[in-house]
């Protein structure tokens, strides 16, 4: 068994951990015009993204997923699942620490139980850790490692800095990928993922708002942008 495999085993024998401990619910679903993730477009279409999870303690597992309501986009379906830890401090921010399991349903023959890596498996894994800095600077650094299944192991940072305008939150982002990656497309050092954001709430009723977002998005070295729209609904 190689290093990689022991990714996946300690992802799902944390599932039942975090099943017992549960003391809350939150499901909902997303509904974004395009589905960019890191700087780069999946699907070129209309995504829908629905979300689940529980959580008990500093503990949360979740599932995730986005399904593109175009026929030539399917290959771009994806259905995550990810276990976090968080750790907060009275003074110091708090902490994040996780493991994500990337799975895509619509990439041909594709076998959910096979666990091989190197690429020729179904199943990229990537442990996270995140900060998020007190409110009087809140930052948020976030660093993450493609341990399972990505030849490269790439690595891929990011920070983010909420403000406000207006009333409205607002939000920037820059992620670099610092070394050669084929998973990014990248053959050195590279910002791939620089972005702006806005989120505000349309009163439907005075019970009911649907929260509402924009984001402008470009990747820099693969020389592309986009203005993504999208809504949320939950319970």
């Amino acid at each position: 068994m190689t290093n990689r495999h022991y990714y996946c085993i300690l992802l799902w024998s944390l599932l039942p951990l975090g099943i017992a401990s549960a003391q809350s619910v939150s499901l909902g679903a997303d509904f974004v015009s395009r589905y960019v993730w890191r700087g780069f477009d999946f699907g070129q279409s209309f995504s829908v993204q629905p979300s689940f999870s529980v959580s008990g303690g500093n503990i949360e597992i979740g599932s995730w997923a986005s399904y593109s309501i175009a026929a030539d986009g399917a290959e771009a379906n994806e259905h995550d699942l990810w276990v976090g830890y968080s750790l907060e401090t009275e003074s110091a921010g708090s902490f994040g620490f996780g493991i994500t399991d990337y799975y895509f349903p619509g990439l041909g023959e594709i076998d959910f139980f096979n666990f091989e890596g190197d690429g020729a498996g179904s199943h990229w894994i990537e442990p996270y850790v995140s900060y998020s800095a007190p409110e009087s600077f809140p930052i948020t650094l976030y660093a993450a490692f493609m341990a399972h299944n990505d030849p490269d192991r790439s690595i891929y940072l990011e920070g983010s800095l909420p403000f406000e305008i207006g009333g409205t939150a607002m939000g920037l982002t820059i992620g670099m990928v610092p070394g050669e990656s084929a998973f990014y497309a990248v053959a050195s050092a590279s910002v791939i993922n620089m972005g702006v954001s806005a989120e505000t709430e349309l009163k439907i009723t005075d019970q009911f708002s649907l929260p509402l977002s924009v984001a402008y998005i470009l990747n820099p070295t693969h020389e592309v942008s986009y203005l993504v729209f999208g809504f949320s609904i939950s319970p």
